[in-house]
């Protein structure tokens, strides 16, 4: 496994951060537990869940799964970089959430720490991160509770997930006006098929010195072979890639993604991966496997080496928006 520092922290996290979204809808958990043995003997430090993981009726199971495989020792926790998220509502799918029980007041990060770490059965949380941005709540008040939970030691850092621009600026310029740290890193969905975060997003988080975490790094399947996997009869298509395939020139697109990459030999997921791995600012994609096997693809990606040529195809293939503002204003 390779390492590097979160943005400008002292912190060193591993280059994929291990995502624990499918355990419990998808992976049971005995095997989410064999998966984060594998990801830690493999060198992965860095975990990523939140609150509302487990979703419907079972939010806050995939922390409890998580919190489990801490509590069998064997320096699991110490070895441990774990975030996690707060936000969202942790009523039932379609029950209303009692007031502030849901959204970044103090109110609710207080309470909402306090839980996550129960159910993670630690004393503390790593990186602790805004799922969205919450337009009711001024961020004097959401560093004013951040300043209590650090003091308390209940966190050490936190960050942002889904954060435009403006906004990791708006974070940061109050922190630093208070002599805060601010933001230490930002989730953002970005892949070779969804580049828009090149515009605003990443450029924000490398000038505030934040890592930069892409989430959904194969965009929902669409660029992990889907159409080969498709004319095998491996994979039904679903989700994201269903939709997006119903635009024929997204399958077109797709088409000469897989054809470039089967010209030189290479797994298209893995491929996905390791081009996030090539770019400024972004500190190491989720992956978020439901399989031992997905995992271990996962970590194949760490070690391959991208040609000149492969990069050239597909930014071909996958043009990004260009730098802003001149992509937009000129």
């Amino acid at each position: 496994m390779k390492y590097t520092q979160l943005g400008r922290t002292g912190l060193k996290v591993s280059r994929l951060v291990l995502g624990t979204m499918n355990f419990g809808p998808q992976t049971d958990e005995a095997d989410s537990h064999a998966i984060m043995d594998a990801a830690l003997d493999a060198g992965i430090n860095y975990f990523d869940t939140a609150n509302v993981y487990g979703w419907g009726e079972n939010k806050g199971r995939t922390e409890e799964i998580v919190g489990n495989w801490f509590a069998k020792g064997g320096d699991r926790r110490d070895k441990t970089v774990i975030a996690t998220k707060v936000y969202g509502n942790m009523a039932a799918d379609g029950g209303a959430p009692w007031p502030n029980h849901d959204r970044l007041s103090a109110v609710n990060i207080r309470r909402a720490v306090d839980a996550s770490l129960k159910r993670l059965q630690t004393d503390r949380i790593d990186i602790y991160q805004f799922h969205h941005i919450d337009r009711r709540t001024p961020f004097e008040e959401i560093w004013q509770a951040i300043d209590v939970l650090v003091q308390q030691g209940k966190i050490l850092y936190a960050g942002s997930s889904n954060f435009p621009g403006y906004k990791i600026a708006q974070a940061n310029e109050l922190a630093r006006a208070h002599g805060r740290v601010g933001l230490v890193s930002e989730q953002c969905l970005y892949n070779l098929a969804e580049r828009r975060a090149e515009m605003e997003v990443i450029p924000a988080a490398q000038d505030y010195g934040l890592g930069v975490i892409p989430w959904s790094p194969l965009h929902g399947g669409l660029l992990g072979g889907v159409l080969r996997k498709e004319a095998e009869g491996k994979r039904r298509r679903d989700g994201r890639s269903a939709s997006a395939l119903e635009n024929t020139s997204v399958r077109d697109q797709v088409q000469r993604y897989e054809d470039l990459l089967d010209k030189h030999g290479l797994q298209p997921g893995e491929v996905a991966l390791a081009w996030l791995l090539t770019r400024p600012g972004v500190t190491g994609p989720i992956v978020g496997p439901r399989t031992r096997e997905q995992l271990d693809s996962a970590l194949r990606a760490v070690e391959l080496e991208l040609s000149d040529e492969v990069l050239g195809g597909l930014d071909e293939i996958f043009p990004g928006p260009g730098p802003s503002p001149e992509a937009f204003a000129w």
